[in-house]
């Protein structure tokens, strides 16, 4: 460890212990939910609906990547109907007993493909999408090169953004006090990040080059959300620097699936958000509320 003067370490004086011990108030808009153990805090039964891909989540970033698969593939004619049920993260039921069983890692999406038997368990974001894409044939290219890109540029995504989320998201939005030292941290990643993603795509379409992939879902919704002004932090970061990453974003808004996955789970979006999902029929409705509603307002 580098040598510090304590009277600059906050608070004034603190020096890391020998052993560290979990104090359960130590702050932080999710510290009644965090611990430093895995497992199961209670029993709870997860629902099961009608479609053989059962998906358990919330629309966060994570859980629009898989959403956003499924109506894409939905919107290409694939038969990839599937059941979107809300874990509320906030309260805890991510620890339930049959979530646990499904994700030993209790973060949002599990998933359950019932056509499979046994039924098979599916956890990491990343896995879903390349799980979905070899099953149904589609966003995946086979070619060697193609395909290897795409796995290039999914891991940068999975190994990338717990900085942004967990670290600039966490410090910039989340934390019960600002710490100047960890928010240009995590703020010089976030932009370099950024400078990545619009490096690459100053001459590719999409993010392997003319045709959209796992590839895209995945990274979207992050970066995205980012140059969309996530944390209240376009200004902050002057995502309006990253011009071929706008012109990305904006492309694949635009896009019926990507349009449609941003809202699952995720009741209260504008733009029709429902909490749950079951078939087309229920975004169809609530994407018409949604829309009678702004207009009763124009």
């Amino acid at each position: 460890m580098a040598d510090s003067d304590p009277s600059k370490n906050q608070p004034v004086g603190y020096e890391p212990p020998k052993v560290w011990t979990w104090d359960k108030e130590n702050g932080g808009q999710f510290a009644s939910i965090n611990a430093p153990t895995a497992g199961a805090r209670e029993t709870i039964k997860l629902p099961v609906g009608e479609h053989p891909i059962q998906l358990y989540s919330l629309g966060t970033p994570n859980g629009q990547k898989v959403t956003i698969m499924l109506e894409e593939l939905l919107a290409a004619g694939y038969d990839a109907e599937y059941d979107a049920w809300l874990i509320k993260i906030y309260t805890g039921e991510q620890f339930g007993s049959d979530f646990v069983a499904i994700n030993p890692n209790s973060k949002i999406p599990a998933m359950m493909d019932h056509s499979q038997n046994p039924p098979l368990r599916l956890f990491e974001s990343g896995s879903m999408l390349v799980y979905l894409a070899e099953k149904f044939g589609a966003f995946l290219p086979t070619e060697i090169r193609k395909r290897t890109e795409t796995f290039n540029w999914l891991m940068w995504q999975m190994g990338s953004a717990p900085f942004v989320g967990g670290g600039f998201g966490h410090f910039y939005a989340y934390a019960p006090f600002k710490i100047e030292y960890a928010i240009d941290r995590y703020a010089m990643e976030t932009k370099r990040q950024l400078d990545v993603l619009d490096k690459n795509l100053a001459d590719r379409e999409f993010i392997i080059g003319d045709e959209i992939t796992i590839a895209d879902f995945a990274i979207y919704p992050w970066y995205g959300n980012i140059m969309r002004n996530a944390y209240n932090s376009s200004e902050f970061l002057s995502t309006h620097e990253y011009k071929n990453v706008d012109r990305w974003v904006t492309q694949l808004n635009a896009r019926t699936g990507v349009s449609r996955g941003q809202l699952v789970n995720a009741a209260g979006r504008p733009g029709g958000g429902v909490e749950e999902r079951h078939s087309a029929a229920d975004l169809d409705e609530a994407i018409r509320a949604a829309k009678d509603a702004a207009n009763a307002k124009a």
